[in-house]
């Protein structure tokens, strides 16, 4: 099956000029998910690591079932102000504008290996900015996976250092 033809295509959301990758249409096919779910973690059967990070929303959705999957521990990142206990944050930059995101303090120990999975990779600034904050934890981003890469935005650039993985391409 390819799973890129179970991804609607919405022109000009959420503004002129983009086409919006809409996976909500994957997401409802059950061997699609499977699919998805079993492509992104086949993309990390050689990786050595104790953690999957995610994003929310969309990256928990491919995030928990690769960890579950592989045996390992999951921990979200969220949006600012989501999580509980003590944090520590970074800001970056979207493809419109800027948000923070957040992981508990003590989630990851230092040492630890760690990979993200999302479901999109647009200019990387998502990824950057958990890999940096793994870092400041003295931890270590070994890899990352995505659903879908769009290409034509360049954002392994902001993961020089990092392996990339993606299941789907759009040029």
């Amino acid at each position: 099956m390819d799973l890129k033809d179970k991804i609607r295509s919405i022109e000009d959301y959420p503004q002129k000029g983009v086409i919006f990758r809409d996976i909500t249409t994957l997401l409802k096919d059950a061997e699609g998910l499977k699919d998805a779910v079993d492509a992104i973690t086949a993309s990390l059967a050689d990786v050595s690591f104790d953690l999957v990070l995610s994003p929310e929303s969309r990256g928990f959705i491919f995030g928990m079932p690769v960890a579950y999957n592989m045996g390992k521990g999951f921990v979200p990142v969220r949006k600012a102000g989501k999580l509980p206990a003590e944090t520590i944050s970074k800001e970056y930059e979207l493809e419109y504008g800027t948000a923070t995101i957040e992981i508990h303090k003590d989630a990851i120990k230092p040492g630890q290996k760690v990979v993200i999975v999302d479901d999109l990779m647009a200019t990387g600034g998502t990824a950057k900015a958990i890999m940096e904050m793994v870092e400041e934890m003295g931890a270590e981003v070994v890899a990352s996976a995505f659903l879908i890469e769009l290409d034509f935005l360049n954002g392994r650039k902001a993961l020089p250092d990092c392996r990339v993985e993606a299941v789907i391409h759009y040029e």
